[in-house]
This record gives C-alpha cells, sequence and structure tokens, in this order.
C-alpha cells in the first residue's frame, strides 16, 4: 500500500471532513466513529489511525488558510501538497462553506450556562514551531487566503462575553481561595479605562498582588490562532511577572480556557499581520 493517498482517496476523506465540519459550525450532532467506518470502505486499506491522522491534516490546512477546523482533529502539519490542493478546491467548488464561514464569524453562543466556573480550566497546549505556508503557494491552491477567523476575532460581542466568563472564573478562584475581599476589587478596565490600558481584567493573586488580564476568545478549537496588538505585546512585556493572557475556547456550550503568564513572545508564535503603509 503506497504512503500517499490518491486523488480519489483524498476527494473521499476531504468530503467527509466538510460533511461533518458542517454540521459541528450548525450544531448538528455526528459521530467520528461512523464517519471514519464509512470512510474507510472508499479507500485503499487506510487504518483508522491513518485516517485520524489525515483528519488532523486537514484541520492544519483549514487553521494555514484561515478558516475553522473541527475541534477533535487537532491540527497536524507535514501534509501532501495535493490534500491542500484537495481542500481548497472543495472551498472553489462549494460556495456555500464561505457563506456558512462567514456568518459563523458573527455569531455569538448564549451565556454559558455554568455549574463550576473552575471546571473550565485546562492546561495549556505545548508550543511548537511555526511553519507558515507563502502567499503564492496559497494562490496555487486557487486563492490566496480566506479571513474568517480574523472576523471572529474582531466580533466585539464574543469578547465581550469572554470578558464576563473571565470576570466570574476570577471571582471564583478567589473566592474558593477564601479572598472575597479581593474577588470584590476585580476591575473590568477594557470598560472602565478602555484599549489603551493594555489589558482587559484587573484581579489578584492570593496574596493580594495584582493580576493583569488579556482575555481571547474563539468559538473554534484550542489551536485557533488568535490576534494581539503591538501595545498589548509591549504591556505584557513591561509587566511579565504580572501578566497572563487568558484563551477562551469552543465558547459556548463547552467554554474552556487556559492561561499564558509572562511575556506574550515567550508563549506564542508571532507572526506579523498588519502593516502601517505611509509615502511620506
Amino acid at each position: 500500500m503506497a504512503n500517499n493517498w490518491n486523488d480519489a482517496e483524498i476527494a473521499a476523506i476531504v468530503a467527509d471532513y466538510f460533511t461533518m465540519l458542517k454540521k459541528a459550525l450548525e450544531g448538528q450532532k455526528y459521530n467520528k466513529s461512523e464517519h471514519r467506518r464509512a470512510l474507510r470502505t472508499r479507500l485503499n486499506k487506510r487504518t483508522d489511525a491513518a485516517v485520524e491522522r489525515k483528519h488532523q491534516n486537514i484541520s492544519a490546512v483549514l487553521l494555514q488558510l484561515g478558516a475553522p477546523y473541527i475541534a477533535g482533529y487537532k491540527p497536524l502539519g507535514n501534509y501532501q501538497k495535493s490534500l491542500a490542493a484537495g481542500v481548497t478546491d472543495y472551498l472553489v467548488q462549494h460556495a456555500d462553506f464561505h457563506r456558512l464561514f462567514a456568518a459563523h464569524s458573527l455569531l455569538v453562543p448564549p451565556e454559558p450556562e455554568v455549574q463550576d466556573f473552575l471546571d473550565a480550566w485546562c492546561t495549556s497546549p505545548e508550543r511548537k514551531p511555526y511553519q507558515p505556508v507563502a502567499n503564492e503557494q496559497r494562490a496555487h491552491y486557487g486563492f490566496k487566503a480566506l479571513d474568517y477567523l480574523a472576523g471572529e476575532a474582531r466580533n466585539q460581542l464574543l469578547g465581550e462575553a469572554g470578558e464576563k466568563f473571565v470576570l466570574n472564573f476570577e471571582r471564583a478562584r478567589l473566592i474558593r481561595a477564601g479572598k472575597e475581599a479581593l474577588a470584590d476589587r476585580i476591575e473590568q478596565v477594557s470598560v472602565t479605562v478602555g484599549p489603551s490600558a493594555g489589558f482587559d481584567i484587573k484581579s489578584y493573586d492570593e496574596d493580594g498582588s495584582d493580576r493583569f488580564i488579556e482575555a481571547k476568545t474563539t468559538k473554534y478549537g484550542k489551536y485557533t490562532p488568535f490576534y494581539v496588538t503591538p501595545h498589548e505585546l509591549q504591556f505584557s512585556a513591561n509587566n511579565a511577572e504580572r501578566y497572563c493572557l487568558y484563551r477562551l475556547y469552543q465558547f459556548g456550550e463547552s467554554t474552556r480556557l487556559f492561561g499564558l503568564q509572562g511575556r506574550i513572545e515567550n508563549s506564542c508564535n508571532l507572526a506579523p499581520s498588519e502593516y502601517k503603509a505611509r509615502l511620506a
């Protein structure tokens, strides 16, 4: 059995992935195991593990293109060029997904119903080297890039909902530690001060020292990239000992969050996404 997947196999698994992705974005239930079993009958004796890896490869392609991916398939790089071409060809041929991505980027889920906010906390993912895909390569696959993840990141209502969740999380954390007085002093500086503050929420460690929190929220998976401003980067560098970025993901029915402490550049791979152009 050849290692590389042929065109027919790629077409089959890409179509199956997008079927599941559509259901996920529309809030419909689906069974990944059932999809995998049905898909394997159309493949060249591929194992469950091989199918799983290829689904993860598709997630990585979508992230590179700026589109959401299935949260249950952790992005995995080093994929075939023919797979990337298969994904972009599918998107070129199915304009309904562009409409779905655009509409979903504007969606703000209802306020999560949470029994214990502290249960949402999880460990941060391991940082891995970033492997950018050149614009020329994207263009070869059918278009330069998508902008749906950036559109979601600009969704102010989603950001405000995420900040509210973090406020409740911080209050619960301090109250559980027996620090009710500190919990009462938590401040949403994004409202009281504004963007010039360089962070969103002023909270406290259990010893009473300041904790400066930046909240970044997505409805999508843990590995969805987020956007930071130069001012936020500088503030994290100037206040590294007290700074923590809270990343909320799968926001809505299954909200989770993790923290990245200290300078943002020490915990994240940074890529320039905006430039100031001038003629004089």
